[in-house]
């Protein structure tokens, strides 16, 4: 929901409801892979595998009033965000399920490709982050969209490595192909410095092509530099659950940065 608002700060985009409704369908599709997964997740988190376990009658019941209620609001905007709205949870099912004909007797899913897999969930809400507001609004497509989407794209994609790191060992066993099952937990802790390192010199370029904000960018290169730190922690913590979140949490202090600076005028 934050992204959400940041995207529509950095596209002066009129408010709407596009943050609630990114909100309700990344609980609906988050806790349905977890419900699918419980099986698999029993090798690499096994209290959230438990507790899935344990709720998965009113979890599920909360996955479907969820998506349900994000698709009633997002009709209100019109056939484009209905279907905006519908994509993260069409990505979800070809993601996760049994649908690939089997090559050279390895990948069933999407899920199990090496880079694909990431690529398909930084893809999915990349679209509904920025394109979901932009559609509420009725508004034109601009370079500085395309600028938030790179943006969104490539963070959303080291976001979602880092809990890999954690679940390397069963992602090996059940055949889930993943930066650190291919290249190691080094090697990943460097290409993650290497895609936040090129996401500011992007950053950069578009700021001073006039396309970004001073306090956005201040904002996000902020961001990215805390970025940095964390993946700093690769290999070097087993807490990943907290660094997993900790990730997600970078994007209220690009928030907070942001609303300050254009608070002071700057």
């Amino acid at each position: 929901m934050v992204e959400v608002a940041t995207a529509m700060f950095a596209l002066s985009l009129p408010p709407s409801p596009a943050p609630f409704v990114v909100g309700l369908v990344t609980f609906s599709v988050y806790v349905g892979d977890r419900i699918a997964d419980r099986d698999s997740d029993e090798m690499t988190t096994p209290e959230q595998s438990a507790f899935v376990g344990r709720h998965a009658s009113i979890l599920s019941v909360l996955t479907a009033v969820s998506y349900g209620l994000a698709v009633a609001i997002a009709i209100t905007g019109g056939p484009l965000a209905l279907a905006i709205t519908l994509l993260p949870g069409a990505f979800w099912v070809l993601y996760a399920s049994d649908w690939l004909p089997s090559v050279g007797g390895q990948f069933k899913r999407l899920k199990d490709i090496l880079v694909v897999n990431s690529a398909i969930v930084a893809g999915a809400w990349a679209i509904a982050v920025v394109l979901l507001p932009v559609a509420f609004a009725d508004a034109a497509l601009t370079p500085t969209t395309a600028v938030v989407f790179i943006y969104f794209f490539v963070d959303t994609f080291v976001n979602t490595e880092i809990p890999n790191v954690r679940d390397r060992k069963g992602d090996a066993e059940i055949g889930v192909s993943t930066l650190p099952v291919v290249f190691g937990v080094r090697r990943t802790r460097q290409i993650l410095y290497a895609l936040d390192l090129c996401l500011i010199g992007f950053l950069v370029t578009a700021f001073l092509a006039g396309l970004l904000s001073i306090a956005l960018t201040v904002g996000i290169l902020v961001g990215l530099g805390y970025a940095l730190i964390l993946a700093a922690f690769i290999g070097r913590t087993e807490r990943y659950g907290r660094l997993s979140i900790a990730g997600e949490a970078k994007h209220l202090v690009v928030v907070a940065i942001v609303l300050c600076l254009t608070a002071a005028g700057i």
